[in-house]
């Protein structure tokens, strides 16, 4: 009798995590569904980028516990660590790609690290990679240099799911674009989602990517904001629940309201 996956693929349970003397988060608990695209959204210095970095083991919670498929990653030994890591993709904030290498190299590279692929193999995925991000053959040949910076992203994403990632991470996938490619963006994170079935977490800051690509929304608020036993997580659900929020720190956000901000800051 076969076993079905858990439903969920992440989970962080009273997730908390301090830098010396600097409390980031406290004491978070939420689960990341399966095949769901989750939208974290907050303002600078609530946390989002630790909470990515917590999700995918970059960082260690200082209490907590982080848990993938069901399965504490304190109980998983290094190697066995890094071995699920590859299990995940990882689109950066300005797409880190290697200079010094071609379009082609950088979506080869984890794929001649981390397989025993032939090279004949590894140029088919490359091709079918950079064709499913709407990018030609003709790029593969170019360099970073010569990218605009929606393209670079689109390299990004390519070079992320050239190893069939279970989990895709967006670090503020649309910082720095102009709307137009801004939701061609969206569109390939929609469209990564169909094709290839991953499951999608994004960081991001604007509110029209949450519209487009979110199935559910979770917000974080900064810890200097709230009272001691406060929960961080302020809203969790779907973003048009958001916008219909009677909290004001989530409508103002959403809606990029000052409310009583400016009597804050001259306070």
């Amino acid at each position: 009798m076969t076993t079905s996956p858990p439903d969920n693929v992440i989970s962080l349970q009273n997730v908390s995590r301090r830098f010396g003397e600097q409390h980031v988060l406290r004491d978070v608990t939420f689960d990341v569904r399966r095949g769901e695209t989750l939208v974290v959204i907050g303002e600078s210095g609530c946390g989002k980028s630790v909470t990515l970095k917590l999700m995918m083991a970059l960082l260690q919670p200082t209490s907590g516990q982080v848990a993938w498929n069901g399965r504490p990653l304190l109980q998983m030994s290094g190697a066995e660590l890094q071995k699920e890591r590859l299990r995940l993709g990882f689109l950066f904030q300005g797409a880190a790609l290697f200079d010094s290498l071609s379009v082609h190299e950088n979506v080869a590279f984890g794929l001649r690290q981390n397989t025993d692929m032939p090279e004949s193999e590894i140029t088919g995925v490359v091709v079918d990679r950079l064709r499913d991000v709407g990018l030609s053959d003709f790029v593969r040949r170019k360099m970073p240099a010569e990218l605009s910076g929606g393209m670079r992203k689109r390299v990004g994403l390519a070079r992320a799911l050239a190893l069939s990632p279970e989990v895709m991470f967006y670090d503020e996938p649309t910082t720095g674009l102009d709307p137009i490619t801004s939701a061609v963006i969206d569109e390939l994170i929609l469209a990564t989602r169909e094709r290839h079935g991953v499951t999608s977490v994004v960081v991001t800051h604007d509110m029209r990517t949450v519209q487009r690509v979110s199935d559910r929304v979770l917000m974080l608020y900064p810890l200097a904001g709230l009272e001691p036993h406060d929960r961080q997580i302020i809203f969790e659900g779907r973003p048009d629940d958001a916008y219909a929020s009677d909290d004001p720190r989530v409508s103002n956000f959403v809606r990029g309201e000052a409310g009583n901000r400016l009597e804050e800051a001259a306070a």
